[in-house]
């Protein structure tokens, strides 16, 4: 068994790295926190290893053989976790392939400069809940493997493919109904048949979908709104088209 005492640790100071997007791309690694995402990423064989509060008094998930675990202090975990009160349980995954088949992607949610972490996760819950294929990411979105973005998926992030892309040029590619998001030249959401087979796309948090991207669209909708607010979460506006377009 190893123990982990001290937070000058060189292994604690590599994961505690891992908290930052730079060191995140350059390794091809991400930590998460928390006993129901551990358990999700190890049923996709994506931990490297289990790191457990010596405290902790509840049992750690089922571990796949091979994967380490080390148990380390309170001082260690509260060290190397993004939230106030750790759970006590934590553990380093590999980035999943974020490879696409494109036969077998027939619901996309494309998200155009989503910045908020918190909207991110909610996006990529909602679409793991809606039965979308793939989550595509365009320039200027949250990095899904952002602490917060982790969380708010509560395990859908290693569900489904989160695959980025140039979005012009990924439209150009789509041979599937595509519909962007406008209050501006857009059509009540209600008057679009359902299929089996569309793409979403959203936008920015206060900005909403690029100009050049909805010209790429094959028709934009919107949400009436009838009470006194502005506009809707983008989280909520997607998950309400993505559950009445899908037949």
């Amino acid at each position: 068994m190893k123990y982990i005492e001290s937070v000058k640790n060189p292994t604690v100071k590599a994961w505690k790295k891992l908290l930052t997007k730079k060191e995140r791309d350059r390794s091809g690694r991400f930590l998460i926190e928390g006993y129901h995402l551990v358990e999700e990423a190890l049923k996709e064989r994506l931990v490297m290893e289990v790191i457990v509060n010596q405290d902790m008094d509840k049992q750690p998930p089922i571990i796949i053989e091979g994967t380490e675990v080390i148990y380390v202090t309170n001082e260690v975990m509260k060290a190397i976790c993004d939230t106030e009160t750790p759970q006590g349980i934590a553990a380093v995954c590999e980035k999943p392939s974020m490879s696409l088949e494109p036969d077998k992607a027939k619901k996309l949610l494309l998200l155009d400069r989503v910045q908020d972490p918190g909207n991110m996760g909610t996006l990529i819950r909602t679409a793991d809940a809606a039965g979308m294929d793939a989550v595509i990411l365009g320039e200027g979105c949250a990095d899904p493997y952002n602490p917060k973005v982790i969380r708010s998926t509560q395990g859908s992030l290693f569900h489904l493919p989160i695959v980025k892309a140039d979005l012009a040029a990924f439209l150009d590619t789509l041979t599937i109904p595509v519909y962007g998001t406008s209050l501006e030249g857009g059509v009540h959401f209600e008057t679009v048949e359902k299929s089996d087979a569309f793409a979403l796309l959203v936008g920015n948090e206060g900005q909403g979908v690029a100009q050049e991207l909805l010209d790429k669209t094959t028709r934009n909708l919107y949400i009436p709104i009838y009470g006194k607010c502005e506009s809707l979460n983008v989280g909520v506006a997607a998950g309400i088209f993505m559950y009445y377009l899908r037949k």
